[in-house]
């Protein structure tokens, strides 16, 4: 049966879609669009046409099961081309998202009708593509040169009170779309000549007007496009619609899509869109697995990663309960809460309500009694294990049966932590991110006795509470800050061979990755982990923490700092490095780039492949969304994974035994990583 269906309203052709769960635009959507335009056309009592989706949604884009496979025909172009030919109006009505596809088809009608809650996009750009249907061409004529390219380029939705301002929609509806959406076309269906999209110049003549227009937004947008090809390419494809005719502009756009198509950023991107999907999937649970319910949560730690936490819960209305040791503390842990929701009240991104909303489900409290009655407790204190399982010790005889016990540890083994409790299988850890209400990546750490429903609960609740989750198994660092400890250990090494702090946070920047990882020691705190005796100096990293220069909070670490905390080169820091590196009894070398990427990053890849072998990871794509969520690892390289495989294995596993010598004990080849590139394998294909 095919999922478009049509039906008769006097003299309007109600064409809808039921192709949940979203109304993709798969090859019957397609098909079945075609041949109702085809019917309205050959029937003379029709004399205009609706389009209307069933379900939560317009259609919200392409059908993601056909992304690598052959395109049947009709293609999407050939559809909006003919939806937009009809020669009775037609009036697509819009609720839920039209993203994508679903915004093409929507600009090839002819009128736009939208409910107020709608969204409007096109996120092509986030799978490294541009709206490949004509979407570029028509976009700038209904919204405006300026809206397009903010749309193209960042792919973020805009509402549809946004889209009507603009004019890219022509009336919101109030109450039910589909009555009001044929009154809409009642009331034009007599209206000549039809408007045709491609045929509007009223909103380019804005646009020609002002040449500077198109460098200018390069300029400003920058930093965020550094090294993607699709924001460039959708600005270039708008860019065509103001200097040529639509059939001109068409054409561009196609072969600027093809060239994005065929490029590894698209592939590594798409990938990448699949690969964030997979990690919420747990391997080996037993079937039919219910979550325990969370209704309250308590935080051990106001500072600020309990803090950081804590906000997660109440935004999404979630009571907390919020414990430190001091009252001055927990003062201070609380403020800086209610600040950050101002800050982003003070955006307009919440309102003053919903900032009182928030602060009103949090307790604070000095005593871990109250706890008791909490579903989650998540400890937030220092990075100690004495500390941790003294503070697990306590919870045991607090929390009730069946309440979960959480760590936010970095790198601690949680094993050890729950062991200092009766219930091993309550106990979990959940690795937040810095700063822990804004980074998306939570490591969801599944202990040798966790649970199934514990986990499942975990990975659950993640998406309540809007963060990317992944499994990780017990091992120092986990999966993320394990593979920062061999790159960090040859940056350290290459300091003392001759290179400086700037040159190899350069090649890492220059690779994509928005800081290097001197610049990220002295923005986290390089006395972070430090065992705070300044007598003790045995490493580069315990010569600056004796001297207070730890970091960005003190003016001076790896680099110095001016008052707007931008960094230059340190003479200091150079003469520590000249000084250890003498008692070493080493003679500085010139290291090229390539090295520096070899030791650092390739390094990276062998410990990943080390995880995956022990099975510390699920799947080699896990890793890649640790990364990029947690890291800034770029996404148009898809990951550490999905670049090794792009590189090739064999290349890696060469520039490692290359650097093995230099590198010392303290390298092992992985024999996952040196058996797939023997064999020609991939990681993630």
């Amino acid at each position: 049966m095919s999922p478009i269906s049509t039906r008769r309203h006097g003299d309007v052709l109600i064409v809808l879609s039921n192709n949940p769960p979203v109304n993709a635009l798969g090859h019957a959507v397609r098909e079945g669009l075609v041949a109702a335009i085809e019917q309205a056309e050959a029937d003379d009592a029709v004399k205009a046409v609706v389009i209307l989706c069933q379900g939560s949604t317009f259609f919200a884009g392409a059908d993601i099961t056909e992304f690598g496979k052959p395109m049947q025909l009709p293609m999407l172009p050939q559809v909006v081309d003919r939806i937009e030919a009809c020669t009775k109006p037609v009036v697509a009505a819009i609720h839920g998202t039209a993203f994508g596809g679903g915004l093409e088809v929507a600009l090839a009608s002819h009128y736009r009708v939208a409910v107020p809650s709608a969204k409007l996009g096109v996120p092509e750009v986030k799978l490294g593509l541009l709206p490949g249907a004509g979407g570029t061409q028509r976009l700038p004529r209904a919204a405006g040169v300026r809206k397009a390219l903010e749309m193209a380029t960042s792919g973020s939705p805009i509402s549809a009170k946004e889209a009507y301002a603009c004019g890219l929609v022509d009336r919101l509806i109030e109450g039910d779309l589909e009555q009001h959406a044929v009154a809409y076309a009642e009331e034009v269906r007599d209206v000549r000549p039809i408007p045709i999209t491609s045929a509007r110049d009223d909103k380019l003549e804005e646009a020609r007007a002002n040449p500077a227009l198109f460098d200018d937004f390069r300029k400003e947008q920058a930093r965020k496009f550094r090294g993607f090809d699709a924001p460039e390419a959708n600005v270039k494809a708008i860019e065509a619609a103001i200097a040529k005719p639509y059939a001109e502009g068409v054409q561009d756009e196609r072969r600027l899509f093809m060239e994005l198509m065929s490029g590894t950023q698209a592939k590594a991107q798409q990938y990448f869109f699949f690969a964030e999907r997979k990690a919420s999937k747990i391997e080996g649970l037993p079937e039919g697995t219910q979550p325990r319910a969370i209704n309250k949560v308590g935080v051990i730690g106001a500072g600020t990663m309990g803090g950081g936490i804590s906000m997660n819960f109440l935004s999404a209305g979630i009571p907390v309960t919020i414990v430190e040791q001091q009252q001055d503390a927990l003062d201070r842990g609380t403020g800086i809460i209610r600040k950050n929701y101002q800050a982003t009240a003070a955006k307009g991104r919440m309102t003053e309500a919903q900032v009182d909303q928030a602060m009103a489900l949090l307790t604070p409290s000095l005593s871990l009694d109250d706890l008791a009655d909490c579903d989650l407790i998540i400890e937030a204190v220092f990075e100690n294990m004495d500390v941790k399982k003294e503070v697990f010790g306590k919870l045991d005889a607090i929390a009730k049966p069946g309440a979960i016990l959480a760590s936010n540890t970095s790198y601690l083994n949680v094993d050890e932590i729950a062991a200092a409790t009766s219930r091993p299988q309550d106990v979990l850890g959940l690795h937040f991110f810095s700063p822990a209400n804004i980074m998306k990546l939570l490591e969801v750490v599944r202990g040798a006795k966790t649970a199934p429903d514990v986990l499942v609960t975990a990975m659950q609740l993640a998406k309540r509470i809007r963060k990317v989750a992944v499994v990780a198994g017990v091992c120092f660092g986990f999966i993320g800050n394990r593979m920062l400890i061999p790159r960090q250990t040859e940056a350290n090494k290459l300091l003392l061979e001759g290179a400086t702090p700037e040159q190899i946070d350069r090649v890492h920047v220059e690779f994509g990755m928005p800081m290097g990882p001197f610049q990220m020691a002295d923005l986290a705190g390089i006395d972070i982990g430090w065992h705070r005796d300044p007598t003790r100096v045995e490493t580069i990293r315990d010569a600056l923490c004796a001297i207070d220069r730890w970091g960005q909070k003190k003016g001076a670490g790896f680099y110095d700092y001016d008052d707007k905390r931008r960094p230059s080169p340190s003479p200091k820091v150079q003469e520590i490095i000249d000084d250890f590196r003498s008692q070493a009894g080493i003679t500085p070398r010139d290291i090229d780039d390539q090295e520096i990427v070899e030791r650092t990053l390739y390094s990276m890849v062998n410990e990943a492949a080390k995880i995956l072998d022990e099975g510390m990871a699920q799947r080699a794509s896990d890793i890649d969304v640790v990364w990029i969520y947690g890291y800034g690892w770029p996404v148009y390289r898809g990951g550490p994974m999905f670049w090794a495989d792009t590189e090739g294995l064999d290349t890696i596993v060469e520039g490692l035994q290359r650097q093995q010598e230099r590198m010392g004990d303290d390298f092992t080849l992985s024999p996952l990583l040196a058996r797939k590139a023997e064999a020609g394998e991939k990681f993630t294909r």
